[in-house]
Protein backbone atom coordinates (compact mmCIF):
# COMPACT_ATOMS: atom_id res chain seq x y z
CA UNK A 1 0.00 0.00 0.00
CA UNK A 2 1.30 3.90 -0.91
CA UNK A 3 2.21 5.97 1.44
CA UNK A 4 -0.70 8.40 0.29
CA UNK A 5 -3.20 5.07 0.32
CA UNK A 6 -2.14 5.04 3.77
CA UNK A 7 -3.04 8.05 5.26
CA UNK A 8 -6.38 7.75 2.93
CA UNK A 9 -7.13 4.84 5.42
CA UNK A 10 -6.14 6.44 8.43
CA UNK A 11 -8.49 9.15 7.85
CA UNK A 12 -11.38 7.04 7.73
CA UNK A 13 -12.22 6.28 11.23
CA UNK A 14 -15.64 4.43 10.64
CA UNK A 15 -13.69 1.58 9.30
CA UNK A 16 -12.70 0.56 12.39
CA UNK A 17 -16.56 0.02 13.18
CA UNK A 18 -17.53 -2.06 10.58
CA UNK A 19 -17.85 -5.86 11.68
CA UNK A 20 -14.39 -7.01 9.46
CA UNK A 21 -12.47 -4.93 11.93
CA UNK A 22 -13.47 -6.87 15.08
CA UNK A 23 -10.50 -8.66 15.38
CA UNK A 24 -7.08 -8.22 17.39
CA UNK A 25 -5.50 -7.60 14.59
CA UNK A 26 -7.75 -4.46 14.08
CA UNK A 27 -7.41 -3.30 17.53
CA UNK A 28 -3.57 -3.48 17.89
CA UNK A 29 -3.17 -1.63 14.06
CA UNK A 30 -6.16 0.82 15.61
CA UNK A 31 -3.75 1.81 18.89
CA UNK A 32 -0.49 1.14 17.84
CA UNK A 33 -0.38 2.82 14.64
CA UNK A 34 -0.16 6.61 15.98
CA UNK A 35 3.13 5.36 17.68
CA UNK A 36 5.17 2.80 14.86
CA UNK A 37 3.83 4.57 12.02
CA UNK A 38 3.78 7.89 12.04
CA UNK A 39 3.82 8.63 8.15
CA UNK A 40 -0.08 7.42 8.28
CA UNK A 41 -0.92 10.21 10.68
CA UNK A 42 -0.95 14.10 10.34
CA UNK A 43 0.49 15.30 13.72
CA UNK A 44 -0.31 18.65 12.76
CA UNK A 45 -2.76 19.57 15.45
CA UNK A 46 -0.30 17.79 17.94
CA UNK A 47 2.21 20.19 17.52
CA UNK A 48 0.32 23.14 17.67
CA UNK A 49 -0.93 21.75 20.94
CA UNK A 50 2.61 21.56 21.72
CA UNK A 51 3.98 24.24 20.93
CA UNK A 52 0.37 26.42 22.75
CA UNK A 53 1.24 24.19 25.78
CA UNK A 54 4.81 24.87 25.84
CA UNK A 55 4.30 28.76 26.10
CA UNK A 56 1.97 28.29 28.73
CA UNK A 57 4.48 26.32 30.57
CA UNK A 58 6.80 29.08 30.07
CA UNK A 59 4.88 31.25 31.75
CA UNK A 60 3.45 28.90 34.25
CA UNK A 61 7.57 28.74 35.49
CA UNK A 62 8.53 32.10 35.30
CA UNK A 63 5.12 32.90 37.87
CA UNK A 64 7.07 29.93 40.06
CA UNK A 65 10.34 31.51 39.81
CA UNK A 66 9.19 34.91 40.86
CA UNK A 67 7.35 33.46 43.86
CA UNK A 68 10.27 31.66 44.81
CA UNK A 69 12.48 34.60 44.25
CA UNK A 70 10.20 37.53 45.59
CA UNK A 71 8.12 35.80 47.62
CA UNK A 72 4.37 35.05 47.91
CA UNK A 73 3.23 38.82 48.09
CA UNK A 74 3.14 38.98 44.38
CA UNK A 75 -0.29 36.58 44.96
CA UNK A 76 -2.91 39.21 46.21
CA UNK A 77 -3.11 37.20 49.83
CA UNK A 78 -3.51 39.45 52.59
CA UNK A 79 -3.43 38.93 56.54
CA UNK A 80 -6.96 37.07 56.38
CA UNK A 81 -7.14 35.29 53.39
CA UNK A 82 -3.56 33.76 53.46
CA UNK A 83 -4.62 30.76 51.19
CA UNK A 84 -5.82 32.98 48.01
CA UNK A 85 -5.50 30.77 44.93
CA UNK A 86 -2.50 28.15 45.92
CA UNK A 87 -4.59 25.54 48.16
CA UNK A 88 -7.96 26.47 45.75
CA UNK A 89 -5.75 25.22 42.71
CA UNK A 90 -4.06 22.46 44.55
CA UNK A 91 -7.51 20.86 46.49
CA UNK A 92 -8.87 21.46 42.30
CA UNK A 93 -6.09 19.56 40.90
CA UNK A 94 -5.64 16.51 43.47
CA UNK A 95 -9.67 15.99 42.81
CA UNK A 96 -8.68 15.59 39.03
CA UNK A 97 -5.92 13.42 40.11
CA UNK A 98 -8.50 11.26 42.32
CA UNK A 99 -10.39 10.84 40.12
CA UNK A 100 -8.18 8.67 37.01
CA UNK A 101 -7.23 5.86 39.68
CA UNK A 102 -10.82 6.07 41.70
CA UNK A 103 -12.72 5.23 38.41
CA UNK A 104 -10.12 2.78 36.85
CA UNK A 105 -10.21 0.74 39.93
CA UNK A 106 -13.64 0.75 40.76
CA UNK A 107 -14.88 0.42 36.68
CA UNK A 108 -12.47 -2.90 36.97
CA UNK A 109 -13.68 -4.39 40.45
CA UNK A 110 -17.03 -4.03 38.80
CA UNK A 111 -16.14 -5.79 35.72
CA UNK A 112 -17.58 -2.78 33.73
CA UNK A 113 -16.43 -3.38 30.24
CA UNK A 114 -16.29 -0.02 28.84
CA UNK A 115 -13.52 0.40 31.35
CA UNK A 116 -11.29 -0.73 28.81
CA UNK A 117 -11.30 2.06 26.34
CA UNK A 118 -11.40 4.74 29.12
CA UNK A 119 -8.83 3.76 32.21
CA UNK A 120 -5.14 4.05 30.27
CA UNK A 121 -5.70 8.00 29.89
CA UNK A 122 -7.75 8.06 32.77
CA UNK A 123 -5.01 6.65 34.98
CA UNK A 124 -2.23 8.95 32.95
CA UNK A 125 -4.44 12.23 33.84
CA UNK A 126 -3.52 11.06 37.47
CA UNK A 127 0.09 11.20 37.24
CA UNK A 128 -0.18 14.62 35.59
CA UNK A 129 -2.72 16.56 37.84
CA UNK A 130 -1.66 14.85 41.12
CA UNK A 131 2.09 16.25 40.37
CA UNK A 132 0.98 19.66 39.03
CA UNK A 133 -1.12 19.59 42.69
CA UNK A 134 1.57 18.50 44.58
CA UNK A 135 3.27 21.71 43.14
CA UNK A 136 1.10 24.11 44.91
CA UNK A 137 1.27 23.54 48.51
CA UNK A 138 5.09 23.62 48.31
CA UNK A 139 5.36 27.25 46.32
CA UNK A 140 2.79 28.46 49.21
CA UNK A 141 5.18 27.81 52.21
CA UNK A 142 6.74 30.92 51.54
CA UNK A 143 10.36 29.30 52.42
CA UNK A 144 9.96 25.77 49.94
CA UNK A 145 13.46 25.28 50.34
CA UNK A 146 12.84 23.74 53.50
CA UNK A 147 9.81 21.24 52.08
CA UNK A 148 11.90 18.62 53.18
CA UNK A 149 11.11 19.10 56.86
CA UNK A 150 7.95 17.64 56.18
CA UNK A 151 9.67 14.49 56.10
CA UNK A 152 10.65 12.69 59.36
CA UNK A 153 14.84 12.37 58.77
CA UNK A 154 17.37 11.71 60.84
CA UNK A 155 18.55 15.01 61.38
CA UNK A 156 20.82 17.17 64.08
CA UNK A 157 18.79 19.65 64.33
CA UNK A 158 16.05 17.65 66.06
CA UNK A 159 13.42 19.20 64.17
CA UNK A 160 10.96 16.76 63.36
CA UNK A 161 7.15 16.87 61.33
CA UNK A 162 3.99 18.18 63.80
CA UNK A 163 2.06 15.33 62.90
CA UNK A 164 -1.24 16.83 63.90
CA UNK A 165 -0.50 19.47 61.01
CA UNK A 166 -2.93 19.38 57.56
CA UNK A 167 -0.01 19.76 55.99
CA UNK A 168 2.03 16.25 57.28
CA UNK A 169 -1.07 14.83 55.76
CA UNK A 170 -1.62 16.06 52.50
CA UNK A 171 2.44 15.38 52.11
CA UNK A 172 1.97 11.77 53.25
CA UNK A 173 -1.50 11.39 51.33
CA UNK A 174 -0.16 12.61 48.13
CA UNK A 175 3.28 10.74 48.15
CA UNK A 176 1.76 7.65 48.58
CA UNK A 177 -0.56 8.40 46.03
CA UNK A 178 1.59 9.08 43.14
CA UNK A 179 3.63 6.19 43.90
CA UNK A 180 0.98 3.99 43.94
CA UNK A 181 -0.60 5.72 41.11
CA UNK A 182 2.94 4.84 39.07
CA UNK A 183 2.84 1.08 40.09
CA UNK A 184 -1.02 1.00 39.16
CA UNK A 185 -0.74 2.59 35.80
CA UNK A 186 2.69 0.60 35.10
CA UNK A 187 1.57 -2.74 35.93
CA UNK A 188 -1.57 -2.04 33.43
CA UNK A 189 0.52 -0.73 30.71
CA UNK A 190 3.20 -4.57 30.29
CA UNK A 191 1.42 -6.41 28.07
CA UNK A 192 0.58 -3.43 25.21
CA UNK A 193 4.43 -2.45 25.71
CA UNK A 194 5.45 -5.83 24.58
CA UNK A 195 2.77 -5.68 21.81
CA UNK A 196 4.31 -2.41 20.71
CA UNK A 197 7.97 -4.04 21.22
CA UNK A 198 6.39 -7.03 18.60
CA UNK A 199 5.00 -4.57 16.35
CA UNK A 200 8.08 -2.16 16.43
CA UNK A 201 9.56 -2.21 12.69
CA UNK A 202 12.73 0.01 13.22
CA UNK A 203 15.61 -1.16 16.75
CA UNK A 204 15.12 1.75 18.36
CA UNK A 205 11.58 0.82 19.83
CA UNK A 206 11.76 -2.45 19.54
CA UNK A 207 14.77 -2.13 22.30
CA UNK A 208 13.13 0.40 24.40
CA UNK A 209 9.45 -1.05 24.78
CA UNK A 210 11.34 -4.45 24.89
CA UNK A 211 13.17 -3.20 28.07
CA UNK A 212 9.75 -1.65 29.40
CA UNK A 213 7.78 -5.06 29.12
CA UNK A 214 10.25 -6.70 31.43
CA UNK A 215 10.31 -9.42 29.28
CA UNK A 216 6.57 -10.10 28.68
CA UNK A 217 5.70 -13.47 26.82
CA UNK A 218 2.02 -13.31 27.18
CA UNK A 219 2.40 -16.93 28.49
CA UNK A 220 -0.58 -18.18 31.11
CA UNK A 221 2.07 -18.14 34.38
CA UNK A 222 2.15 -14.28 33.63
CA UNK A 223 -1.34 -13.22 32.64
CA UNK A 224 -2.22 -15.26 36.00
CA UNK A 225 0.47 -13.09 37.69
CA UNK A 226 -0.32 -10.33 35.98
CA UNK A 227 -4.34 -10.46 36.96
CA UNK A 228 -3.58 -11.41 40.57
CA UNK A 229 -1.80 -8.69 40.76
CA UNK A 230 -3.84 -5.91 38.83
CA UNK A 231 -6.87 -6.68 40.53
CA UNK A 232 -5.23 -6.76 44.28
CA UNK A 233 -3.76 -2.97 43.33
CA UNK A 234 -7.62 -1.62 42.51
CA UNK A 235 -8.71 -3.43 45.70
CA UNK A 236 -6.20 -1.32 47.61
CA UNK A 237 -6.68 1.97 44.89
CA UNK A 238 -10.46 2.19 45.71
CA UNK A 239 -9.53 3.02 49.65
CA UNK A 240 -6.44 4.93 49.04
CA UNK A 241 -8.03 7.27 46.86
CA UNK A 242 -11.29 7.69 49.38
CA UNK A 243 -8.69 8.68 52.02
CA UNK A 244 -6.45 10.70 50.26
CA UNK A 245 -9.45 13.24 49.58
CA UNK A 246 -10.83 12.64 53.02
CA UNK A 247 -7.21 13.78 54.16
CA UNK A 248 -7.43 17.03 51.85
CA UNK A 249 -11.29 17.94 53.31
CA UNK A 250 -10.27 17.38 56.76
CA UNK A 251 -7.60 20.21 56.10
CA UNK A 252 -10.73 21.88 55.97
CA UNK A 253 -13.26 20.30 58.91
CA UNK A 254 -10.34 20.25 61.35
CA UNK A 255 -9.71 24.19 61.63
CA UNK A 256 -12.49 25.98 63.57
CA UNK A 257 -13.59 28.33 61.00
CA UNK A 258 -17.17 29.00 60.04
CA UNK A 259 -18.94 27.18 57.58
CA UNK A 260 -15.50 24.33 57.53
CA UNK A 261 -16.06 22.75 61.08
CA UNK A 262 -18.30 19.46 59.52
CA UNK A 263 -18.37 16.20 59.38
CA UNK A 264 -19.74 15.56 55.63
CA UNK A 265 -16.98 17.13 54.13
CA UNK A 266 -14.70 14.10 53.69
CA UNK A 267 -17.11 12.30 51.71
CA UNK A 268 -18.19 15.44 50.03
CA UNK A 269 -15.20 16.15 48.73
CA UNK A 270 -14.36 12.46 47.53
CA UNK A 271 -17.54 12.84 45.09
CA UNK A 272 -16.43 16.35 43.81
CA UNK A 273 -13.20 14.99 43.20
CA UNK A 274 -14.80 11.85 41.45
CA UNK A 275 -17.52 14.69 39.61
CA UNK A 276 -14.37 17.08 38.33
CA UNK A 277 -12.80 13.93 37.48
CA UNK A 278 -15.24 12.48 35.15
CA UNK A 279 -15.62 15.82 33.25
CA UNK A 280 -11.67 15.82 32.51
CA UNK A 281 -11.49 12.33 31.61
CA UNK A 282 -14.74 13.11 29.50
CA UNK A 283 -12.88 16.06 27.85
CA UNK A 284 -9.62 14.10 27.47
CA UNK A 285 -11.88 11.34 25.85
CA UNK A 286 -13.65 13.07 22.96
CA UNK A 287 -10.29 14.63 22.90
CA UNK A 288 -8.05 11.44 21.89
CA UNK A 289 -11.11 10.44 19.92
CA UNK A 290 -10.41 13.14 17.79
CA UNK A 291 -6.99 12.90 17.36
CA UNK A 292 -6.04 9.98 17.06
CA UNK A 293 -9.28 8.94 14.86
CA UNK A 294 -10.32 5.92 17.57
CA UNK A 295 -14.38 6.47 16.92
CA UNK A 296 -14.11 2.65 16.79
CA UNK A 297 -12.99 2.21 20.43
CA UNK A 298 -14.23 5.10 22.18
CA UNK A 299 -18.18 5.51 21.01
CA UNK A 300 -20.80 7.61 22.01
CA UNK A 301 -21.80 4.80 24.14
CA UNK A 302 -19.18 5.58 26.67
CA UNK A 303 -20.19 9.29 26.82
CA UNK A 304 -23.54 8.36 27.25
CA UNK A 305 -22.31 6.25 30.45
CA UNK A 306 -20.30 8.92 31.35
CA UNK A 307 -22.77 11.59 31.67
CA UNK A 308 -24.80 9.27 33.62
CA UNK A 309 -22.23 9.18 36.37
CA UNK A 310 -22.03 12.97 35.89
CA UNK A 311 -25.46 13.52 36.24
CA UNK A 312 -25.38 11.18 39.55
CA UNK A 313 -22.70 13.29 40.77
CA UNK A 314 -24.67 16.42 40.32
CA UNK A 315 -27.23 15.40 42.09
CA UNK A 316 -25.40 14.43 45.17
CA UNK A 317 -23.49 18.10 45.09
CA UNK A 318 -26.72 19.43 44.89
CA UNK A 319 -27.60 17.88 48.40
CA UNK A 320 -24.42 18.43 49.85
CA UNK A 321 -25.24 22.23 49.38
CA UNK A 322 -28.42 21.67 50.49
CA UNK A 323 -26.81 19.84 53.84
CA UNK A 324 -24.78 22.71 54.18
CA UNK A 325 -27.61 25.36 53.99
CA UNK A 326 -29.43 23.28 56.28
CA UNK A 327 -26.78 22.85 59.10
CA UNK A 328 -26.25 26.66 59.00
CA UNK A 329 -29.44 27.30 59.64
CA UNK A 330 -30.56 24.75 61.67
CA UNK A 331 -27.25 24.85 63.94
CA UNK A 332 -28.84 28.40 64.99
CA UNK A 333 -25.13 29.93 65.10
CA UNK A 334 -25.09 33.97 64.27
CA UNK A 335 -21.39 33.37 62.51
CA UNK A 336 -23.06 30.33 60.20
CA UNK A 337 -25.89 32.19 59.15
CA UNK A 338 -23.76 35.10 58.36
CA UNK A 339 -21.67 33.22 56.54
CA UNK A 340 -24.91 31.58 54.50
CA UNK A 341 -25.94 35.25 53.95
CA UNK A 342 -22.59 36.30 52.46
CA UNK A 343 -22.00 33.40 50.01
CA UNK A 344 -25.71 34.39 48.90
CA UNK A 345 -25.31 37.83 48.62
CA UNK A 346 -21.80 38.81 49.03
CA UNK A 347 -19.34 40.17 47.22
CA UNK A 348 -18.45 36.94 45.67
CA UNK A 349 -22.13 35.90 45.01
CA UNK A 350 -22.21 35.89 41.30
CA UNK A 351 -19.21 33.55 41.39
CA UNK A 352 -21.51 31.64 43.94
CA UNK A 353 -24.58 31.48 41.92
CA UNK A 354 -22.19 30.63 38.49
CA UNK A 355 -21.13 27.74 41.15
CA UNK A 356 -24.79 26.36 41.65
CA UNK A 357 -25.66 26.68 37.57
CA UNK A 358 -22.24 25.07 36.57
CA UNK A 359 -22.36 21.71 39.03
CA UNK A 360 -26.17 21.46 40.14
CA UNK A 361 -28.40 23.07 37.35
CA UNK A 362 -26.19 22.66 33.44
CA UNK A 363 -26.05 18.76 34.25
CA UNK A 364 -29.41 17.95 34.55
CA UNK A 365 -29.64 18.49 31.06
CA UNK A 366 -28.33 14.85 31.14
CA UNK A 367 -31.61 13.18 32.46
CA UNK A 368 -32.43 13.81 28.02
CA UNK A 369 -30.67 10.51 25.94
CA UNK A 370 -30.64 13.08 23.16
CA UNK A 371 -28.18 15.16 25.03
CA UNK A 372 -25.94 12.55 26.68
CA UNK A 373 -25.70 11.05 22.95
CA UNK A 374 -24.25 13.98 21.26
CA UNK A 375 -20.26 14.28 21.60
CA UNK A 376 -20.24 17.97 21.59
CA UNK A 377 -23.25 19.01 24.36
CA UNK A 378 -21.43 16.21 26.54
CA UNK A 379 -18.11 17.48 26.34
CA UNK A 380 -19.07 21.50 26.75
CA UNK A 381 -20.94 20.27 29.77
CA UNK A 382 -18.11 18.57 31.14
CA UNK A 383 -15.72 22.08 30.46
CA UNK A 384 -18.36 23.67 32.08
CA UNK A 385 -18.51 21.51 35.57
CA UNK A 386 -14.66 21.57 35.84
CA UNK A 387 -15.36 25.64 35.57
CA UNK A 388 -18.02 25.10 38.29
CA UNK A 389 -15.96 22.46 40.35
CA UNK A 390 -12.73 25.50 40.42
CA UNK A 391 -15.18 28.15 41.73
CA UNK A 392 -16.55 25.68 44.32
CA UNK A 393 -12.48 25.28 45.87
CA UNK A 394 -11.89 28.86 45.24
CA UNK A 395 -15.05 30.08 46.98
CA UNK A 396 -14.69 27.55 49.88
CA UNK A 397 -11.35 29.59 50.77
CA UNK A 398 -12.37 32.98 49.68
CA UNK A 399 -16.25 33.07 51.39
CA UNK A 400 -14.88 31.59 54.87
CA UNK A 401 -11.38 33.67 55.20
CA UNK A 402 -13.03 36.97 54.08
CA UNK A 403 -16.08 36.27 56.58
CA UNK A 404 -14.82 34.45 59.28
CA UNK A 405 -15.99 35.27 63.24
CA UNK A 406 -14.57 38.81 63.76
CA UNK A 407 -16.01 41.35 61.76
CA UNK A 408 -12.45 43.69 62.09
CA UNK A 409 -11.06 41.06 60.23
CA UNK A 410 -13.56 40.82 57.34
CA UNK A 411 -11.04 41.48 54.03
CA UNK A 412 -11.86 40.81 50.63
CA UNK A 413 -9.36 38.86 48.29
CA UNK A 414 -8.18 40.43 45.26
CA UNK A 415 -6.10 38.38 42.71
CA UNK A 416 -3.02 39.89 41.35
CA UNK A 417 -1.94 38.92 37.45
CA UNK A 418 0.03 36.60 39.11
CA UNK A 419 -2.49 34.54 40.24
CA UNK A 420 -3.99 34.41 37.11
CA UNK A 421 -0.72 33.38 35.63
CA UNK A 422 0.06 30.70 38.13
CA UNK A 423 -3.56 29.22 37.41
CA UNK A 424 -4.27 29.34 34.44
CA UNK A 425 -0.28 28.46 33.78
CA UNK A 426 -0.82 24.98 35.70
CA UNK A 427 -2.92 24.20 32.51
CA UNK A 428 0.63 24.20 30.71
CA UNK A 429 2.66 21.26 31.91
CA UNK A 430 -0.75 18.99 32.17
CA UNK A 431 -1.55 19.76 28.57
CA UNK A 432 2.00 19.26 27.70
CA UNK A 433 2.79 16.01 29.50
CA UNK A 434 -0.16 14.96 28.07
CA UNK A 435 0.68 15.18 24.63
CA UNK A 436 3.71 13.62 25.01
CA UNK A 437 2.10 10.86 26.81
CA UNK A 438 -0.03 10.14 23.35
CA UNK A 439 2.87 10.28 21.35
CA UNK A 440 3.97 7.74 23.30
CA UNK A 441 2.50 5.25 25.02
CA UNK A 442 -0.99 3.43 24.08
CA UNK A 443 -4.10 5.55 24.89
CA UNK A 444 -6.24 2.61 25.25
CA UNK A 445 -5.39 -0.93 26.66
CA UNK A 446 -5.20 -3.24 23.68
CA UNK A 447 -4.84 -6.55 25.23
CA UNK A 448 -8.45 -5.44 27.45
CA UNK A 449 -10.05 -4.15 24.24
CA UNK A 450 -8.62 -7.91 22.88
CA UNK A 451 -10.58 -9.30 25.73
CA UNK A 452 -13.73 -7.75 24.64
CA UNK A 453 -13.22 -8.87 21.03
CA UNK A 454 -12.67 -12.61 21.66
CA UNK A 455 -15.76 -12.71 23.93
CA UNK A 456 -17.90 -10.67 21.30
CA UNK A 457 -16.37 -13.37 18.65
CA UNK A 458 -17.58 -16.24 20.89
CA UNK A 459 -21.41 -15.49 21.33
Amino acid sequence: MTATSNVEAAADPERWTLPGARSFDAVNAMVASPLLVPEMWSWRAWWIGFAVSLVVTAGFLIAVFLILYRGIGIWGINTTVVWGVAIANYVWWIGIGNAGTLISSMLLLMRQKWRASTNRFAEAMTLFAATIAGIFPIIHLGRPMYFYWLTPYPNTMHVWPQWRSALIWDFWAILSYILFSILFFYVGLIPDLATLRDRATTKAPAVIYGALALGWRGSARHWQAYETLHLALACLGVPLVVSLHSVVGMDFAASLMPGWQETIFPPYFVVGAMYSGFAMVVCLAALVRWGLRMQGLITIAHFDVMAKVMLAAAIIMGLSYGTEWFNAWYGGDHTDRGLLAFEFTGAYAPMYWALLLCNVVIPQAFWFAAVRRSLVAVFVIAVIINIGMWLERILIIWNTLSHGYSPSMWRLFLPTLWDWITTFGSLGPFALMYLVFVRLVPVVSMHEVRKLVAEEQTR
